[in-house]
């Protein structure tokens, strides 16, 4: 959680260009409207740690952006597009999330038990699983369950929460359904950050919940993402560094970054990425 009024820290940049901390807040405003559907400017100005104006600025400036629509004392989610939403999510970083999963898919053998989350990373990650037998899938993705159910012979396994329709995912504390019923082989695990001191972090409390109760029944747990997000913003960590078996990310993540993590014992793997400007329109697994 943000600490102190973050606008009048000396790092803020006084300028009119949007900073990393206007990012972070507007990242957080919208995954706020992704869950709750509706924000109110004193729980941000609270939850942020900045002042109400600096909150109704936000919002006027996502509004511009069709991103929101404001509302006496807040803003509510301009339309319903979840399914647009993950779309769009799954076309994003497209080439470089499947090189990813190409990669990490070497991990997976028949036969195994594998947990595997609800990021757009590992959809693809499961897209390219559909070919191994006898695979036993923990899962809270909804798409991800329905398209190991049409297009391969894995049990998947749904534990029970309440369904995020942004997501798609279910969240929820169910690590009581997972513990004493066996370990799970390798989890993986899309991130909204990555920290060397933290280690796998998500924006959304209820992600987290619900990862971090995956993550305690994995033996090895593998961190899928794009290079953006070695350097993107997460409020909540749901594996530490010591759990974190390996990473993988593409090749244009920063050179420092495997650097970081020299002598923690986490394998760091960097794909290569065929990359083309027609990323926006690349094929997602059907």
């Amino acid at each position: 959680m943000f600490r102190g009024k973050a606008e009048s820290s000396s790092l803020l940049p006084s300028g009119g260009a949007m900073s990393r901390y206007d990012f972070v807040r507007e990242e957080a405003i919208l995954d706020d409207l992704l869950t709750k559907g509706r924000v109110t400017v004193n729980d941000l100005a609270t939850r942020l740690g900045v002042s109400a104006v600096t909150v109704r600025k936000d919002l006027d400036l996502l509004e511009q952006r069709s991103l929101l629509r404001r509302v006496r004392g807040g803003a509510v989610a301009s339309v319903p597009r979840e399914e647009d939403a993950f779309e769009s999510r799954l076309r994003t970083d497209a080439p470089a999330k499947r090189a990813i999963a190409q990669a990490a898919a070497a991990l997976v053998n028949d036969g195994d038990v594998v947990a595997i989350d609800s990021s757009s990373t590992t959809f693809y990650l499961a897209s390219e699983l559909t070919s191994r037998t006898g695979l036993v899938v923990v899962t809270n993705g909804i798409r991800l369950a329905s398209l190991l159910m049409e297009r391969s012979d894995a049990t998947v396994i749904l534990p029970g929460g309440v369904l995020r329709r942004a997501s798609g995912s279910v969240v929820g504390a169910f690590s009581d359904v997972l513990e004493g019923r066996g370990r799970v082989k390798t989890g993986f695990f899309g991130v909204s950050s990555v920290s060397r001191s933290l280690g796998l972090l998500e924006l959304s409390t209820e992600e987290c919940v619900a990862k971090r109760a995956l993550a305690r029944s994995c033996d090895a747990v593998v961190g899928l993402f794009a290079a953006a997000k070695a350097s993107g913003f997460g409020l909540h960590a749901f594996a530490d560094p010591g759990q974190i078996t390996a990473l993988y990310t593409d090749d244009a993540v920063d050179p420092g970054f495997a650097a970081g993590w020299e002598g923690s014992g986490v394998e760091i793997a960097v794909v290569p990425v065929e990359r083309n400007h027609t990323t926006e329109t690349s094929e997602v697994p059907a």
